[in-house]
């Protein structure tokens, strides 16, 4: 007997997850980009955020001074960063592009493009890292690319969400060994984890290759490129079905 809680094949493998996995990669990309070329800054992992937000405030065990990236202000202002970018895009969503996954990548694009303007203007063309600041814009359009796939105003697909697509992961497995489910119950989560780490890959990449300034100018153009992916696949759904 198959399980109620099973899924399609269409949603697994369908048109939709197949552009889930291509902005789950965007995500996993800048996330990369951000991190290599930063204090060692997360603008992915909230969870990590919530952490150093709490821990840093004991300061190092053995005494010794706390790096940038894990200090207990700046992982709050990036998830109150994050957290903007969540509710702007909200916002815009309900009043402006409705149910239209590209509208977020839009503001992604935006942000990022508004990220490098500002870190050139910081730090100049050839600097080596990005500027804090900068950073919290970027943390901003990773926050906003997470309402892509809104369904009665809750995200459905977490796109750099990855713990919790890991539990979704063992779930699925679970429930395909002995509760009736099949192999697309784990199958949707895997592509989703395997995109965001190909997308890390990607960024790690870039982040080897090219320096701070100019890496956020080409995550804003690979956003650009997504977003026009994701503009003309949703609107041929649309005249299609």
């Amino acid at each position: 007997m198959t399980s109620p809680l099973s899924i399609s094949r269409d949603t697994a493998v369908g048109a939709e997850a197949r552009l889930s996995w291509i902005l789950s990669g965007l995500a996993g990309m800048v996330g990369a980009v951000a991190f290599l070329h930063s204090a060692g800054y997360f603008v992915t992992f909230m969870t990590g955020n919530t952490e150093r937000a709490v821990v840093g405030y004991f300061g190092h065990p053995d005494g010794k001074e706390v790096a940038p990236g894990a200090s207990p202000w700046a992982a709050l202002a990036l998830m109150g960063s994050f957290l903007a970018g969540v509710v702007v895009a909200s916002i815009c969503r309900r009043r402006y592009w409705s149910n239209h996954p590209h509208g977020a990548t839009v503001l992604t694009t935006l942000a990022l493009a508004a990220a490098a303007t500002m870190d050139i203007a910081i730090s100049g063309w050839s600097s080596s890292n990005v500027n804090f600041y900068p950073i919290l814009l970027v943390a901003f359009a990773l926050g906003a690319l997470n309402t892509a796939f809104t369904k009665k105003e809750e995200t459905y697909i977490p796109l750099s969400y990855v713990t919790g697509t890991l539990v979704k992961l063992g779930q699925g497995i679970e429930r395909h060994l002995f509760g009736g489910g099949t192999y697309y119950d784990w199958l949707c989560y895997t592509a989703l984890l395997g995109s965001f780490a190909l997308g890390g890959v990607i960024g790690a990449f870039i982040g080897v290759v090219i320096t701070g300034s100019q890496v956020l100018l080409i995550a804003a153009s690979i956003s650009f490129g997504a977003t026009i992916f994701t503009f003309t696949h949703t609107e041929r759904r649309s005249v299609l079905g």
